[in-house]
């Protein structure tokens, strides 16, 4: 049985529908791969600046922060910390050599610097765990659909799907880039009502919520206990914050891509850092709504009493709470993420697949044909992503879902991170190094994840490591091993 007013379905369709048609109006005959890839480079600061922000910031996010709130208190806080430094370094230690050449990925900073085989390596890591993250991304979009209809219905996972790549795959950069700037304006816009509505449910409203939070510590935000246990304590957030903002931002071409379509360096730096203030209040935001839906519920001492996980809760208000109309308009707003996010996911994506393999086996390929793989390849990235996130749904998704999200990326992102810090600090590290410093990191951070999920036996003697330690143990195990393997090189006389 539908759940939402028959007002609030036609506002969401009517989404859908603008959205898309508003994404198709930035077809080019324009074939370059710069225009497709790049947006020309052409595309001013702040745009690129609210891109990096709305791709960042996915379905998952939104339901989840303030369920991470609701359960526990603004320690996340701590993280996003980490993210604004993060930014500060790659804006010195990497952005300078992106823009020294015409690069379309990130990996080809690698090849530059290596050579072809673990140019391949890092770039084939990127699509496999990439992939699988944004999986988890667009599985959440069943938990929006499904409190919203009654179902996790996988139809309006494929509709939502099937209009994202539409516009992506005509639109290439420039659409996904302009379409960014709307939607994060819809869900910032939403969540500023669902404050208002929030506080007009709790009697004493605002104020009421601040008092009742603040008695039992629920907007403390500040531990510096050092722990490689905790998830979020301040030394956490700020080393590991920092590592893996400079993996996700530095290293992963679904950022790296929209750094690359700045005019020039200067406007590149100017639109990352500014993407790192309004994250900052952004997290903010979600998790003073999850504080509120604490309040709201009864300020429940442990758990989420009425529902099977935190992540249902926000979407839950939205549906049952929320006056007619704005309920649909904040159901758009989630879905509006879910497809900045996606579309992100699906351009960056194919770029790699394109620049980093196939412009390397034929690369007396035209213009023209490198562009129109670039459709294709979009395509079939759009249907497997859809089949990871159906995977997700018939396999039921547990915990915090942002969490398993970035914990699946930070597997990969310390070896990658590792190997472009060998690259850019150091002068005497060799490919066969860096390759093998990056199995090493990979492999003990694959490890440590599979334990952490119960897939493999916990290291006896070791306690379970959380995930924003991930990025700095990868990134150190393979810079150590990569440079004593590339330092014995060196000195063997062969």
């Amino acid at each position: 049985m539908t759940r939402l007013h028959p007002l609030d379905l036609a506002i969401v369709a009517a989404y859908l529908v603008g959205i898309t048609l508003f994404g198709l109006r930035f077809r080019s005959q324009d074939k370059s791969l710069s225009s497709y890839f790049l947006g020309g480079k052409t595309i001013p600061w702040w745009a690129i600046a609210l891109s990096i922000v709305s791709a960042e910031t996915s379905t998952l996010t939104i339901i989840s922060v303030p369920g991470v709130a609701f359960t526990s208190n603004f320690g996340f806080l701590q993280l996003v910390l980490g993210y604004m430094i993060g930014r500060l370094v790659i804006c010195v230690l990497f952005l300078p050599r992106y823009f020294h050449g015409e690069l379309f990925t990130a990996y080809q900073l690698i090849r530059r610097r290596f050579g072809p085989t673990l140019h391949t390596v890092t770039a084939g890591l990127f699509l496999i765990t990439r992939a699988a993250a944004e999986g988890v991304r667009v599985f959440a979009i069943s938990i929006v659909v499904g409190l919203a209809i009654g179902t996790n219905d996988v139809l309006s996972i494929a509709i939502i799907s099937a209009l994202t790549l539409l516009y992506t795959f005509e639109g290439g950069m420039t659409a996904v880039i302009w379409t960014d700037v709307v939607q994060m304006t819809l869900y910032i816009a939403g969540t500023f009502v669902a404050l208002i509505t929030l506080g007009s449910h709790v009697p004493g409203g605002w104020p009421h919520i601040h008092e009742a939070a603040s008695a039992v510590g629920k907007l403390h935000w500040l531990d510096f206990s050092f722990s490689l246990v905790k998830t979020y304590t301040f030394w956490a957030g700020i080393l590991g914050g920092t590592f893996l903002t400079m993996a996700s931002h530095g290293t992963d071409q679904l950022m790296v891509q929209r750094l690359l379509a700045a005019t020039n360096l200067k406007e590149s730096r100017l639109a990352l850092l500014a993407s790192g203030g309004v994250v900052f209040l952004q997290f903010l935001l979600f998790l003073i709504i999850g504080a509120g839906l604490w309040v709201f519920y009864g300020q429940p001492s442990s758990g989420t009493p009425g529902f099977s996980s935190a992540d249902r809760i926000f979407p839950a208000f939205i549906v049952r709470e929320m006056p007619t109309g704005i309920a649909g308009l904040l159901i758009a707003a989630i879905l509006a993420a879910a497809m900045s996010n996606l579309s992100a996911a699906l351009n960056s994506l194919s770029s790699t697949t394109v620049v980093d393999f196939y412009m390397r086996i034929r690369p007396e390929a035209t213009e023209s044909e490198r562009t129109s793989l670039s459709r294709i390849a979009t395509g079939v990235w759009a249907l497997i992503l859809f089949a990871i996130a159906v995977y997700s749904v018939f396999a039921g998704g547990k915990g915090h879902v942002v969490e398993t999200g970035l914990s699946i990326a930070s597997v990969a992102y310390g070896s990658l991170l590792g190997v472009f810090l060998l690259g850019t600090l150091t002068k005497f590290a060799t490919q066969t190094g860096a390759i093998a410093g990056m199995v090493a990191g990979f492999t003990v951070n694959l490890v440590l994840w599979l334990s952490s999920i119960h897939i493999i036996p916990s290291i006896p003697g070791l306690p379970p490591i959380a995930y924003t330690w991930y990025v700095l143990l990868g990134s150190a195990v393979t810079v150590a091993v990569g440079a004593g393997i590339s330092l014995v090189q060196s000195k063997d006389p062969a």
